[in-house]
Parts: C-alpha cells; sequence; structure tokens
C-alpha cells in the first residue's frame, strides 16, 4: 500500500490546520488576547512546516529502525533495488522526536511574542498532551479515507 503524494499533501495540510487550531486555542488559553492567540499561531504555522521539512529529510538519511530489503531487478542479480522499510519502533521515536522540536518551537515563539516564560512553557506543555490525541484521531480519521491510496499487487 502507498498514499500518493496529493493524499500526503492535504493529509499534512488537515493536520497543519488541526495543530495551528490547538496551538491559537492553547495561547488564547493561557493569554487571554485572541491577538497574541493568533500572532502565535500564525508564526508557528509557517515555522512548523518548515522544520517538519527539516526533520523528514533528517530522519531520511539515517537508517536505524529500519529492514533492509534487496530485490533483484535481474536473474543474474546483477540490478538490485534497495527498499528500506521502518520498524514500529523508528516510528515511536521519530514521533517523539518531532513532538520534542514542534514544542520546543512553540515555546520560542509563545516566549518572543509575550514576553513570560511560564506563559510560554504553559502552552508548549499542555500542547503535548493536546497534539498526541489530536494527532491520533486524525489518523484514525485518515485510515478511513481510501482516496489516494495505491496497492501494490
Amino acid at each position: 500500500m502507498k498514499e500518493s503524494h496529493l493524499r500526503s499533501v492535504i493529509k499534512g495540510m488537515t493536520w497543519r490546520c488541526i495543530g495551528t487550531v490547538d496551538t491559537i486555542f492553547l495561547s488564547y488559553l493561557f493569554t487571554g488576547n485572541i491577538g497574541t492567540a493568533l500572532k502565535i499561531g500564525f508564526i508557528e504555522l509557517f515555522t512548523k512546516i518548515f522544520l517538519f521539512y527539516i526533520h523528514e529529510r533528517v530522519w531520511m538519511v539515517f537508517h536505524i529502525g529500519q529492514t533492509e530489503v534487496i530485490k533483484p531487478l535481474s536473474k543474474s542479480f546483477q540490478e538490485q533495488k534497495t527498499n528500506y522499510f521502518d520498524k514500529h519502533w523508528r516510528s515511536l521515536v521519530k514521533g517523539i522526536s518531532w513532538r520534542f522540536f514542534g514544542t520546543l518551537d512553540t515555546i520560542i515563539i509563545s516566549f518572543f511574542v509575550t514576553h513570560e516564560i511560564s506563559k510560554a512553557f504553559a502552552i508548549g506543555f499542555t500542547e503535548v498532551f493536546t497534539k498526541v490525541g489530536l494527532y491520533y484521531l486524525h489518523e484514525r480519521v485518515w485510515l478511513k479515507i481510501k482516496w489516494g491510496i495505491k496497492y501494490d499487487s
């Protein structure tokens, strides 16, 4: 099973919208100021897209937690194709590392906008829990959507 590029893009966009709304809500909850909350959410919308791209590219370099499968492309075995498949623990570690950098990003942005370290940490640490729950729900919904999935035969 493979996702089409368009499905991955749309799935990423829907998650970023949900994540940004969550950050805006938490920022408003802890600052009481909708302008401040919108500023934090707007800034993180762009920083998170950039950081996620970098995070994905770094993880592509390392094959830690992946199974290597070599497939011969000819009967003489002179031509081969190597594929890597993620083990479950790699996905878990990758998710934890993303949440670490994503939360750090939120804390830094919140501090620069509010100039209050306690509010920045409150927003960032609360986000850890809300984002994990929301991401789980987002994934479960997308598992039910069959559009953009290609099945290998």
